[in-house]
Protein backbone atom coordinates (compact mmCIF):
# COMPACT_ATOMS: atom_id res chain seq x y z
CA UNK A 1 0.00 0.00 0.00
CA UNK A 2 1.42 3.38 -1.00
CA UNK A 3 2.01 6.04 1.64
CA UNK A 4 -1.00 8.30 2.08
CA UNK A 5 -0.91 12.05 2.59
CA UNK A 6 -1.44 13.47 6.08
CA UNK A 7 -4.87 14.79 5.09
CA UNK A 8 -5.91 11.39 3.71
CA UNK A 9 -4.72 9.63 6.86
CA UNK A 10 -6.77 12.04 9.00
CA UNK A 11 -9.83 11.31 6.87
CA UNK A 12 -9.33 7.58 7.34
CA UNK A 13 -9.02 8.10 11.10
CA UNK A 14 -12.23 10.16 11.16
CA UNK A 15 -14.11 7.49 9.21
CA UNK A 16 -12.92 4.75 11.58
CA UNK A 17 -13.91 6.89 14.56
CA UNK A 18 -17.40 7.28 13.05
CA UNK A 19 -17.83 3.53 13.11
CA UNK A 20 -16.66 3.35 16.70
CA UNK A 21 -19.10 6.10 17.63
CA UNK A 22 -21.93 4.06 16.10
CA UNK A 23 -21.20 0.90 18.09
CA UNK A 24 -20.19 2.44 21.42
CA UNK A 25 -22.93 5.06 21.59
CA UNK A 26 -25.60 2.57 20.54
CA UNK A 27 -24.60 0.22 23.33
CA UNK A 28 -24.83 2.84 26.10
CA UNK A 29 -27.67 5.03 24.84
CA UNK A 30 -30.02 2.05 24.96
CA UNK A 31 -29.91 1.78 28.76
CA UNK A 32 -31.82 4.98 29.50
CA UNK A 33 -34.49 4.03 26.95
CA UNK A 34 -35.34 0.70 28.61
CA UNK A 35 -38.27 1.94 30.77
CA UNK A 36 -39.94 3.58 27.76
CA UNK A 37 -39.32 0.51 25.59
CA UNK A 38 -40.69 -1.79 28.29
CA UNK A 39 -43.90 0.22 28.53
CA UNK A 40 -44.39 0.46 24.78
CA UNK A 41 -43.65 -3.19 24.05
CA UNK A 42 -45.40 -4.51 27.19
CA UNK A 43 -42.28 -6.44 28.14
CA UNK A 44 -40.88 -7.65 31.44
CA UNK A 45 -37.70 -6.32 33.00
CA UNK A 46 -35.86 -9.54 32.14
CA UNK A 47 -37.10 -9.24 28.57
CA UNK A 48 -35.66 -5.76 28.32
CA UNK A 49 -32.38 -7.04 29.71
CA UNK A 50 -32.07 -9.35 26.73
CA UNK A 51 -32.16 -6.38 24.34
CA UNK A 52 -28.70 -5.61 25.73
CA UNK A 53 -27.53 -9.14 26.46
CA UNK A 54 -28.26 -10.53 22.99
CA UNK A 55 -26.14 -7.80 21.45
CA UNK A 56 -23.29 -8.34 23.91
CA UNK A 57 -23.25 -12.10 23.43
CA UNK A 58 -23.16 -12.02 19.62
CA UNK A 59 -20.63 -9.20 19.52
CA UNK A 60 -18.21 -10.91 21.90
CA UNK A 61 -18.50 -14.25 20.09
CA UNK A 62 -17.83 -12.86 16.59
CA UNK A 63 -15.11 -10.26 17.15
CA UNK A 64 -12.27 -12.72 16.64
CA UNK A 65 -13.81 -14.12 13.45
CA UNK A 66 -14.27 -10.63 12.01
CA UNK A 67 -10.70 -9.60 12.79
CA UNK A 68 -9.15 -12.66 11.18
CA UNK A 69 -11.54 -12.51 8.22
CA UNK A 70 -10.57 -8.90 7.56
CA UNK A 71 -6.89 -9.84 7.54
CA UNK A 72 -7.67 -12.60 5.06
CA UNK A 73 -10.25 -11.17 2.61
CA UNK A 74 -9.67 -7.43 2.95
CA UNK A 75 -10.16 -4.91 5.73
CA UNK A 76 -12.01 -2.32 3.69
CA UNK A 77 -14.42 -4.89 2.28
CA UNK A 78 -15.14 -6.35 5.72
CA UNK A 79 -15.54 -2.86 7.20
CA UNK A 80 -18.06 -1.86 4.51
CA UNK A 81 -20.01 -5.07 5.06
CA UNK A 82 -20.18 -4.33 8.77
CA UNK A 83 -21.46 -0.81 8.14
CA UNK A 84 -24.23 -2.11 5.88
CA UNK A 85 -25.36 -4.80 8.33
CA UNK A 86 -25.20 -2.52 11.38
CA UNK A 87 -27.13 0.27 9.66
CA UNK A 88 -29.74 -2.19 8.38
CA UNK A 89 -30.06 -3.70 11.85
CA UNK A 90 -30.55 -0.24 13.37
CA UNK A 91 -33.37 0.50 10.94
CA UNK A 92 -35.02 -2.83 11.74
CA UNK A 93 -34.72 -2.18 15.50
CA UNK A 94 -36.55 1.14 15.11
CA UNK A 95 -39.44 -0.71 13.45
CA UNK A 96 -39.59 -3.68 15.85
CA UNK A 97 -43.26 -4.48 16.60
CA UNK A 98 -42.52 -6.56 19.70
CA UNK A 99 -39.78 -7.63 22.09
CA UNK A 100 -38.88 -10.82 20.26
CA UNK A 101 -38.31 -8.96 17.00
CA UNK A 102 -36.26 -6.32 18.79
CA UNK A 103 -33.96 -8.94 20.31
CA UNK A 104 -33.44 -10.59 16.90
CA UNK A 105 -32.72 -7.24 15.24
CA UNK A 106 -30.24 -6.38 18.01
CA UNK A 107 -28.39 -9.57 17.13
CA UNK A 108 -28.29 -8.41 13.50
CA UNK A 109 -26.77 -5.14 14.72
CA UNK A 110 -24.15 -7.08 16.67
CA UNK A 111 -23.10 -9.10 13.61
CA UNK A 112 -22.37 -5.83 11.82
CA UNK A 113 -20.80 -4.27 14.90
CA UNK A 114 -18.32 -7.13 15.21
CA UNK A 115 -16.92 -6.12 11.79
CA UNK A 116 -16.39 -2.49 12.74
CA UNK A 117 -14.23 -1.88 15.82
CA UNK A 118 -11.42 -4.44 15.41
CA UNK A 119 -11.32 -3.97 11.65
CA UNK A 120 -11.21 -0.19 11.99
CA UNK A 121 -8.31 -0.50 14.42
CA UNK A 122 -6.38 -2.71 12.02
CA UNK A 123 -7.03 -0.13 9.27
CA UNK A 124 -5.59 2.57 11.52
CA UNK A 125 -2.59 0.38 12.31
CA UNK A 126 -1.84 -0.11 8.62
CA UNK A 127 -2.40 3.54 7.66
CA UNK A 128 -0.44 5.08 10.54
CA UNK A 129 2.87 3.23 10.30
CA UNK A 130 5.06 5.76 12.15
CA UNK A 131 4.96 4.77 15.86
CA UNK A 132 4.38 8.21 17.37
CA UNK A 133 1.76 9.21 14.81
CA UNK A 134 0.01 5.88 15.27
CA UNK A 135 -0.05 6.35 19.05
CA UNK A 136 -1.67 9.77 18.61
CA UNK A 137 -4.24 8.31 16.22
CA UNK A 138 -5.04 5.61 18.76
CA UNK A 139 -5.39 8.35 21.37
CA UNK A 140 -8.05 10.04 19.23
CA UNK A 141 -9.72 6.65 18.80
CA UNK A 142 -9.68 6.17 22.58
CA UNK A 143 -11.28 9.57 22.98
CA UNK A 144 -14.26 8.39 20.94
CA UNK A 145 -14.54 5.25 23.09
CA UNK A 146 -14.56 7.27 26.28
CA UNK A 147 -16.87 10.05 25.18
CA UNK A 148 -19.38 7.75 23.51
CA UNK A 149 -19.69 5.47 26.51
CA UNK A 150 -19.88 8.31 29.01
CA UNK A 151 -22.19 10.49 26.87
CA UNK A 152 -24.60 7.68 26.05
CA UNK A 153 -26.95 8.39 28.98
CA UNK A 154 -27.09 12.08 28.02
CA UNK A 155 -27.88 11.47 24.36
CA UNK A 156 -30.35 8.74 25.24
CA UNK A 157 -32.14 10.91 27.77
CA UNK A 158 -32.52 13.76 25.28
CA UNK A 159 -33.84 11.51 22.51
CA UNK A 160 -36.22 9.50 24.67
CA UNK A 161 -37.77 12.55 26.32
CA UNK A 162 -38.07 14.60 23.12
CA UNK A 163 -38.84 12.07 20.35
CA UNK A 164 -39.24 8.58 21.79
CA UNK A 165 -37.22 5.40 22.24
CA UNK A 166 -37.21 4.45 18.53
CA UNK A 167 -35.15 7.57 17.77
CA UNK A 168 -32.10 6.07 19.49
CA UNK A 169 -31.82 3.73 16.49
CA UNK A 170 -32.62 6.38 13.87
CA UNK A 171 -29.45 8.30 14.61
CA UNK A 172 -27.35 5.34 13.47
CA UNK A 173 -28.75 5.40 9.94
CA UNK A 174 -27.38 8.72 8.58
CA UNK A 175 -24.05 8.20 10.35
CA UNK A 176 -23.76 4.68 8.94
CA UNK A 177 -24.62 5.78 5.41
CA UNK A 178 -22.13 8.67 5.58
CA UNK A 179 -19.39 6.36 6.88
CA UNK A 180 -20.12 3.87 4.08
CA UNK A 181 -19.84 6.53 1.35
CA UNK A 182 -16.64 7.99 2.84
CA UNK A 183 -15.11 4.52 3.24
CA UNK A 184 -15.65 3.75 -0.44
CA UNK A 185 -13.97 7.04 -1.39
CA UNK A 186 -11.06 7.39 1.01
CA UNK A 187 -10.16 4.18 2.86
CA UNK A 188 -7.51 2.05 1.10
CA UNK A 189 -7.85 -1.70 0.92
CA UNK A 190 -5.37 -3.84 2.86
CA UNK A 191 -5.03 -7.48 3.72
CA UNK A 192 -2.44 -10.00 4.78
CA UNK A 193 0.09 -10.70 1.97
CA UNK A 194 -0.38 -14.41 2.57
CA UNK A 195 -4.09 -15.02 3.21
CA UNK A 196 -4.65 -17.44 6.06
CA UNK A 197 -7.00 -20.35 5.71
CA UNK A 198 -10.31 -20.38 7.55
CA UNK A 199 -10.33 -22.06 10.96
CA UNK A 200 -13.91 -23.28 11.53
CA UNK A 201 -13.02 -25.49 14.50
CA UNK A 202 -11.18 -22.64 16.19
CA UNK A 203 -14.11 -20.30 15.53
CA UNK A 204 -16.60 -22.77 17.00
CA UNK A 205 -14.41 -23.11 20.08
CA UNK A 206 -14.22 -19.32 20.41
CA UNK A 207 -18.02 -19.07 20.16
CA UNK A 208 -18.38 -21.86 22.73
CA UNK A 209 -15.99 -20.19 25.17
CA UNK A 210 -17.21 -16.61 24.82
CA UNK A 211 -20.86 -17.54 24.37
CA UNK A 212 -21.12 -19.77 27.43
CA UNK A 213 -18.91 -17.48 29.54
CA UNK A 214 -20.94 -14.38 28.64
CA UNK A 215 -24.23 -16.21 29.19
CA UNK A 216 -23.08 -17.47 32.59
CA UNK A 217 -21.92 -14.01 33.65
CA UNK A 218 -25.20 -12.40 32.58
CA UNK A 219 -27.61 -15.03 33.91
CA UNK A 220 -25.87 -16.09 37.14
CA UNK A 221 -27.23 -13.20 39.24
CA UNK A 222 -30.82 -14.29 38.44
CA UNK A 223 -30.41 -18.06 38.24
CA UNK A 224 -27.76 -18.49 40.94
CA UNK A 225 -24.18 -19.61 40.57
CA UNK A 226 -25.14 -23.15 41.61
CA UNK A 227 -27.79 -23.43 38.89
CA UNK A 228 -27.21 -26.54 36.75
CA UNK A 229 -27.39 -24.40 33.61
CA UNK A 230 -24.81 -21.91 34.90
CA UNK A 231 -22.51 -24.69 36.11
CA UNK A 232 -22.81 -26.41 32.74
CA UNK A 233 -21.96 -23.17 30.94
CA UNK A 234 -18.94 -22.64 33.17
CA UNK A 235 -17.70 -26.18 32.55
CA UNK A 236 -18.14 -25.75 28.78
CA UNK A 237 -16.28 -22.44 28.90
CA UNK A 238 -13.32 -23.90 30.78
CA UNK A 239 -13.20 -27.06 28.66
CA UNK A 240 -13.54 -25.01 25.50
CA UNK A 241 -10.71 -22.71 26.53
CA UNK A 242 -8.38 -25.62 27.24
CA UNK A 243 -9.31 -27.22 23.93
CA UNK A 244 -8.85 -23.92 22.10
CA UNK A 245 -5.35 -23.37 23.50
CA UNK A 246 -4.34 -26.94 22.68
CA UNK A 247 -5.85 -26.93 19.20
CA UNK A 248 -4.67 -23.47 18.15
CA UNK A 249 -1.17 -24.14 19.48
CA UNK A 250 -0.84 -27.07 17.06
CA UNK A 251 -2.46 -25.46 14.03
CA UNK A 252 -0.23 -23.99 11.35
CA UNK A 253 -2.59 -21.08 10.64
CA UNK A 254 -4.65 -20.59 13.81
CA UNK A 255 -7.57 -18.24 14.34
CA UNK A 256 -6.02 -17.04 17.61
CA UNK A 257 -2.27 -17.32 17.54
CA UNK A 258 -1.04 -18.17 21.02
CA UNK A 259 2.30 -16.65 20.06
CA UNK A 260 0.76 -13.24 20.81
CA UNK A 261 0.67 -14.13 24.48
CA UNK A 262 4.41 -14.72 24.64
CA UNK A 263 4.54 -10.92 24.82
CA UNK A 264 4.07 -9.69 28.37
CA UNK A 265 2.84 -6.25 27.17
CA UNK A 266 0.25 -7.91 24.91
CA UNK A 267 -0.98 -10.21 27.69
CA UNK A 268 -0.95 -7.31 30.12
CA UNK A 269 -2.94 -5.12 27.72
CA UNK A 270 -5.55 -7.88 27.47
CA UNK A 271 -5.96 -8.04 31.26
CA UNK A 272 -5.93 -4.24 31.56
CA UNK A 273 -8.70 -4.02 28.94
CA UNK A 274 -10.84 -6.47 30.93
CA UNK A 275 -10.24 -4.56 34.19
CA UNK A 276 -10.75 -1.09 32.72
CA UNK A 277 -14.01 -1.94 30.98
CA UNK A 278 -15.25 -4.01 33.92
CA UNK A 279 -14.71 -0.89 36.03
CA UNK A 280 -16.52 1.25 33.44
CA UNK A 281 -19.47 -1.11 33.12
CA UNK A 282 -19.87 -1.36 36.88
CA UNK A 283 -19.33 2.36 37.36
CA UNK A 284 -22.00 3.43 34.87
CA UNK A 285 -24.42 0.80 36.17
CA UNK A 286 -24.08 1.80 39.82
CA UNK A 287 -24.14 5.53 39.23
CA UNK A 288 -27.17 5.36 36.94
CA UNK A 289 -28.95 3.29 39.58
CA UNK A 290 -27.87 5.65 42.38
CA UNK A 291 -28.80 8.87 40.58
CA UNK A 292 -32.22 7.63 39.45
CA UNK A 293 -33.30 5.36 42.30
CA UNK A 294 -31.75 7.11 45.30
CA UNK A 295 -31.54 10.76 44.22
CA UNK A 296 -34.77 10.54 42.23
CA UNK A 297 -33.44 12.12 39.02
CA UNK A 298 -34.89 11.40 35.59
CA UNK A 299 -32.79 9.85 32.82
CA UNK A 300 -31.73 13.17 31.31
CA UNK A 301 -30.66 14.77 34.59
CA UNK A 302 -28.83 11.61 35.61
CA UNK A 303 -26.95 11.74 32.31
CA UNK A 304 -26.06 15.39 32.84
CA UNK A 305 -24.47 14.52 36.17
CA UNK A 306 -22.06 12.29 34.27
CA UNK A 307 -20.87 15.13 32.03
CA UNK A 308 -17.68 15.65 34.10
CA UNK A 309 -16.68 12.04 33.45
CA UNK A 310 -17.46 12.39 29.74
CA UNK A 311 -15.49 15.63 29.51
CA UNK A 312 -12.42 14.12 31.18
CA UNK A 313 -12.55 11.11 28.84
CA UNK A 314 -12.77 13.43 25.85
CA UNK A 315 -9.83 15.59 26.98
CA UNK A 316 -7.52 12.91 28.36
CA UNK A 317 -7.74 10.26 25.63
CA UNK A 318 -5.91 12.27 22.93
CA UNK A 319 -3.45 13.53 25.54
CA UNK A 320 -2.79 9.91 26.48
CA UNK A 321 -2.17 9.06 22.83
CA UNK A 322 0.46 11.80 22.60
CA UNK A 323 2.00 10.69 25.88
CA UNK A 324 2.21 7.08 24.65
CA UNK A 325 3.87 8.32 21.46
CA UNK A 326 6.42 10.39 23.38
CA UNK A 327 7.14 8.30 26.48
CA UNK A 328 5.61 4.88 25.95
CA UNK A 329 2.57 3.31 27.64
CA UNK A 330 3.82 3.32 31.26
CA UNK A 331 2.94 6.92 32.31
CA UNK A 332 -0.60 6.68 30.92
CA UNK A 333 -1.24 3.31 32.56
CA UNK A 334 0.09 4.52 35.91
CA UNK A 335 -2.07 7.64 35.86
CA UNK A 336 -5.08 5.54 34.84
CA UNK A 337 -4.50 3.00 37.60
CA UNK A 338 -4.08 5.63 40.30
CA UNK A 339 -7.12 7.68 39.19
CA UNK A 340 -9.52 4.71 38.89
CA UNK A 341 -8.33 3.30 42.22
CA UNK A 342 -8.73 6.69 43.90
CA UNK A 343 -12.24 7.11 42.54
CA UNK A 344 -13.30 3.69 43.80
CA UNK A 345 -11.76 4.31 47.22
CA UNK A 346 -13.53 7.68 47.50
CA UNK A 347 -16.90 5.96 47.20
CA UNK A 348 -16.01 2.82 49.18
CA UNK A 349 -14.21 4.46 52.11
CA UNK A 350 -15.30 8.09 52.21
CA UNK A 351 -18.90 7.92 50.87
CA UNK A 352 -18.21 10.42 48.09
CA UNK A 353 -21.84 10.22 47.00
CA UNK A 354 -22.96 11.85 50.26
CA UNK A 355 -22.12 15.30 48.88
CA UNK A 356 -22.35 16.93 45.48
CA UNK A 357 -18.67 17.94 45.63
CA UNK A 358 -17.56 14.40 46.48
CA UNK A 359 -19.67 12.96 43.69
CA UNK A 360 -18.22 15.45 41.22
CA UNK A 361 -14.62 14.71 42.23
CA UNK A 362 -15.26 10.97 41.98
CA UNK A 363 -16.59 11.38 38.43
CA UNK A 364 -13.67 13.58 37.41
CA UNK A 365 -11.14 11.07 38.73
CA UNK A 366 -12.78 8.13 36.97
CA UNK A 367 -13.06 10.06 33.72
CA UNK A 368 -9.38 10.94 33.98
CA UNK A 369 -8.40 7.31 34.55
CA UNK A 370 -10.59 5.83 31.86
CA UNK A 371 -9.57 8.50 29.37
CA UNK A 372 -5.90 7.70 29.93
CA UNK A 373 -6.16 3.90 29.69
CA UNK A 374 -7.53 3.32 26.18
CA UNK A 375 -4.54 4.49 24.16
CA UNK A 376 -1.96 2.26 25.94
CA UNK A 377 -4.31 -0.74 25.73
CA UNK A 378 -4.72 -0.59 21.97
CA UNK A 379 -1.22 0.63 21.19
CA UNK A 380 0.36 -2.13 23.29
CA UNK A 381 -1.89 -4.78 21.77
CA UNK A 382 -0.77 -4.05 18.21
CA UNK A 383 2.76 -2.72 18.77
CA UNK A 384 5.62 -5.00 17.91
CA UNK A 385 3.41 -7.49 16.08
CA UNK A 386 3.42 -8.02 12.28
CA UNK A 387 0.94 -5.84 10.43
CA UNK A 388 -0.37 -9.02 8.81
CA UNK A 389 -1.76 -9.95 12.24
CA UNK A 390 -3.14 -6.50 13.11
CA UNK A 391 -6.78 -7.54 12.72
CA UNK A 392 -6.49 -10.47 15.11
CA UNK A 393 -4.46 -8.45 17.63
CA UNK A 394 -7.02 -5.62 17.58
CA UNK A 395 -9.88 -8.14 17.85
CA UNK A 396 -8.34 -9.64 20.99
CA UNK A 397 -8.26 -6.17 22.55
CA UNK A 398 -11.85 -5.47 21.48
CA UNK A 399 -13.06 -8.83 22.77
CA UNK A 400 -11.31 -8.17 26.09
CA UNK A 401 -13.17 -4.87 26.38
CA UNK A 402 -16.53 -6.48 25.65
CA UNK A 403 -16.01 -9.36 28.07
CA UNK A 404 -14.78 -6.92 30.71
CA UNK A 405 -17.85 -4.71 30.41
CA UNK A 406 -20.18 -7.71 30.63
CA UNK A 407 -18.29 -9.03 33.63
CA UNK A 408 -18.36 -5.66 35.38
CA UNK A 409 -22.11 -5.18 35.03
CA UNK A 410 -22.88 -8.77 36.02
CA UNK A 411 -20.66 -8.83 39.10
CA UNK A 412 -21.63 -5.36 40.31
CA UNK A 413 -25.29 -6.19 39.73
CA UNK A 414 -24.95 -9.40 41.72
CA UNK A 415 -23.30 -7.58 44.62
CA UNK A 416 -26.00 -4.92 44.76
CA UNK A 417 -28.83 -7.44 44.41
CA UNK A 418 -27.45 -9.56 47.22
CA UNK A 419 -26.92 -6.70 49.67
CA UNK A 420 -29.64 -4.14 49.00
CA UNK A 421 -32.91 -5.66 47.87
CA UNK A 422 -34.81 -2.70 49.25
CA UNK A 423 -32.75 -0.22 47.25
CA UNK A 424 -32.73 -2.39 44.14
CA UNK A 425 -36.51 -2.46 44.07
CA UNK A 426 -36.90 1.30 44.49
CA UNK A 427 -38.82 2.76 41.58
CA UNK A 428 -36.87 4.80 39.03
CA UNK A 429 -37.76 8.47 39.15
CA UNK A 430 -38.83 8.47 42.82
CA UNK A 431 -36.47 9.38 45.60
CA UNK A 432 -35.82 6.50 47.92
CA UNK A 433 -36.36 6.77 51.67
CA UNK A 434 -33.34 7.62 53.85
CA UNK A 435 -33.26 4.01 55.04
CA UNK A 436 -33.27 2.70 51.47
CA UNK A 437 -30.58 5.20 50.50
CA UNK A 438 -28.42 4.05 53.40
CA UNK A 439 -29.01 0.43 52.46
CA UNK A 440 -27.95 1.16 48.89
CA UNK A 441 -24.77 2.94 49.97
CA UNK A 442 -23.85 0.10 52.33
CA UNK A 443 -24.54 -2.56 49.70
CA UNK A 444 -22.58 -0.66 47.08
CA UNK A 445 -19.44 -0.45 49.20
CA UNK A 446 -18.09 -3.90 48.22
CA UNK A 447 -18.81 -3.05 44.59
CA UNK A 448 -16.77 0.14 44.88
CA UNK A 449 -13.89 -1.90 46.33
CA UNK A 450 -14.11 -4.15 43.26
CA UNK A 451 -13.74 -1.09 41.02
CA UNK A 452 -10.81 0.12 43.14
CA UNK A 453 -9.23 -3.33 42.78
CA UNK A 454 -9.56 -3.08 38.98
CA UNK A 455 -7.66 0.20 39.14
CA UNK A 456 -4.98 -1.39 41.32
CA UNK A 457 -4.50 -4.21 38.79
CA UNK A 458 -4.08 -1.62 36.02
CA UNK A 459 -1.48 0.17 38.14
CA UNK A 460 0.52 -2.99 38.87
CA UNK A 461 0.44 -4.19 35.26
CA UNK A 462 1.46 -0.71 34.13
CA UNK A 463 4.63 -1.16 36.15
CA UNK A 464 5.31 -4.81 35.37
CA UNK A 465 4.53 -5.01 31.64
CA UNK A 466 6.31 -1.85 30.45
CA UNK A 467 9.90 -2.37 31.63
CA UNK A 468 12.97 -3.82 29.96
CA UNK A 469 11.97 -7.42 30.70
CA UNK A 470 8.57 -6.86 29.11
CA UNK A 471 10.23 -5.28 26.06
CA UNK A 472 12.37 -8.40 25.63
CA UNK A 473 9.29 -10.63 25.69
CA UNK A 474 7.72 -8.52 22.93
CA UNK A 475 10.82 -8.91 20.76
CA UNK A 476 10.73 -12.64 21.43
CA UNK A 477 7.04 -12.85 20.42
CA UNK A 478 7.70 -10.81 17.27
CA UNK A 479 10.57 -13.14 16.38
CA UNK A 480 8.14 -16.07 16.47
CA UNK A 481 6.30 -14.38 13.59
CA UNK A 482 9.51 -13.87 11.61
CA UNK A 483 8.86 -13.81 7.88
CA UNK A 484 5.13 -12.98 8.27
CA UNK A 485 5.35 -9.22 7.79
CA UNK A 486 7.00 -6.15 9.24
CA UNK A 487 6.20 -5.39 12.88
CA UNK A 488 3.96 -2.43 13.62
CA UNK A 489 6.74 -0.95 15.72
CA UNK A 490 7.20 0.17 19.28
CA UNK A 491 7.22 3.73 20.44
CA UNK A 492 10.71 5.05 20.86
CA UNK A 493 10.14 5.68 24.51
CA UNK A 494 8.83 2.24 25.28
CA UNK A 495 12.16 0.72 24.42
CA UNK A 496 13.79 2.96 26.98
CA UNK A 497 11.29 2.22 29.74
Amino acid sequence: MRELSHRRRMLVLAICCMSLLLVSLDNTVLNVALPSMRSNLHASVSGMQWTIDAYTLVLAALLMLSGSTADRVGRKRTFQTGLVIFTLGSGLCSLAPNLEALVIFRMVQAIGGSMLNPVAMSIITNVFTEPRERARAIGAWGGVVGISMAAGPIVGGLLVESVGWRSIFWINIPVGVAALILTARYVPESRAPKPRRADPIGQLLVIAVLGTLTYAIIEAPDRGWDSPLIVTCAVIAVAGLLALVRYEGRREEPLIDVRFFHSAPFSGATVVAVCAFAALGGYLFMNTLYLQDVRGLNALHAGLWMLPMAFMCFVCAPLSGRLVGARGPRPSMLVAGVAITASGVMFALFNAQSSDAGLLIGYVLFGLGFGMVNAPITNTAVSGMPRTQAGVAAAVASTSRQVGQSLGVAVIGAVLAAGAASAATSRVGHAASPAAATAFVDAARPAWWIIAACGAVILVLGLVTTGRWAERTTRHAAALFEGEGAPTGQTSASAKA
